[in-house]
């Protein structure tokens, strides 16, 4: 099973992909978790792309394609991987799929997490994160037993910057400019399929299970 998660900021792709990766035992490579990996380690890559980060705009194709390649040639990623929030672009989807032919490699299926606005802002304004162990709370859907502590390290979450208000309506409209010609190359393609991204996330791995197993993924 080697699939791409698309969808706007916020459509629970993360989420979702965390679920897929566990029920089926294949990896989740999450490009935002990649970068801010390479952020909190100070490396060069990270400080470069952190100015870009902080602001919600995209972070430049060389960065991503060279820390996504590296994730996708390793062992465990051969007998399948979840791309979540890579591609984002026409060009690093024909450079994705250049790099998977070299490893012998296809994707299976591209998922579109069909969401509403109102959905993704919601969303993610409600989330908080463990800066020790990167756990994710919602102050909503998914609180901590005691307000705003984490409940695996006991100690005090936090609102990232790039889940503030603001730098999500960014990112909503970057998203639109950029992100949405993707599906008309994936279309073409015969490998997109649409979801429903408003969905909980038990009500939505429902519906992939069906549709893995109706195109014969599972």
């Amino acid at each position: 099973m080697k699939l791409v998660l698309l969808g706007p900021p916020g459509a629970g792709k993360g989420t979702q992909a965390n679920v897929l990766s566990n029920k089926f035992g294949v990896v989740h490579i999450s490009t935002g978790d990649i970068l801010r990996e390479a952020v909190k380690n100070d490396s060069e890559t990270g400080l470069l792309a952190k100015t870009y980060m902080d602001k919600g705009d995209l972070v430049p194709d060389e960065i991503v394609l060279s820390l996504v390649a590296e994730k996708i040639s390793k062992d465990d990623a051969k007998k399948g991987f979840i791309l979540d929030g890579f591609p984002r672009n026409k060009n690093q989807a024909i450079e994705l799929e250049n790099r998977l032919k070299n490893l012998e490699m296809k994707l299976d299926m591209v998922l579109y997490f069909k969401t509403k606005e109102s959905t993704s802002i919601e969303r993610l304004t409600g989330r908080r994160i463990c800066p020790k162990c990167g756990l994710n709370y919602h102050i909503k859907n998914r609180a901590p037993k005691k307000d705003n502590i984490c409940d695996a390290c006991g100690i005090g979450l936090i609102h990232r910057q790039d889940d503030k208000v603001k730098t999500i309506k960014n990112r909503l409209k970057i998203y639109k400019n950029q992100t949405q010609p993707l599906l008309k190359y994936y279309k073409n393609s015969g490998l997109l399929r649409d979801v429903p991204g408003d969905l909980d996330v038990d009500a939505l791995f429902k519906k992939l299970k069906t549709l893995f197993e109706n195109e014969n993924l599972i």
